[in-house]
């Protein structure tokens, strides 16, 4: 890693979670040079449908650490 990137890393590491995740998006986002037009449509189609349930209370959402509790019983037979 060149000194120029690991003062990058650094600089962004101090950044607000929200502020991280957008810009690790964004750095995935650029690695990407194609795009499935068909792909993005039916993810835009199921994140409109995931919304629309949770605006019509039809799912209740959990917080993080309750979730990840879940998923770590599943995962581990409990």
């Amino acid at each position: 890693m060149t000194e120029e990137v690991s003062e990058l890393l650094k600089k962004a590491l101090a950044l607000p979670p929200e502020a991280r995740a957008a810009l690790a998006g964004s750095l995935l986002e650029s690695l990407d040079e194609t795009v499935d037009a068909s792909a993005e449509e039916a993810w835009s189609q199921e994140i409109a449908r995931r919304i629309e349930e949770l605006d019509s209370g039809k799912v209740k959402p959990i917080p993080w650490a309750e979730a990840r509790r879940q998923i770590s019983a599943m995962l581990h037979g409990r």
